[in-house]
């Protein structure tokens, strides 16, 4: 159910960007949103010494 309502926010955002015509933000948002994912699995995660390894 959170993820539910998570996913509505950003499809909310990128609607809204879409709308107002602010295209060139939406690479900088999904770069943000990718290092978000990469934080959240590198927490707890049993694949956090590859992804250590990338960098």
């Amino acid at each position: 159910m959170v993820i539910k309502t998570r996913v509505k926010i950003i499809f909310e955002l990128f609607r809204f960007l879409w709308e107002r015509k602010l295209w060139w933000m939406i690479p900088i948002i999904v770069v943000l949103l990718l290092f978000a994912l990469l934080i959240f699995f590198t927490q707890s995660s049993a694949v956090a010494p590859f992804i250590y390894t990338l960098f």
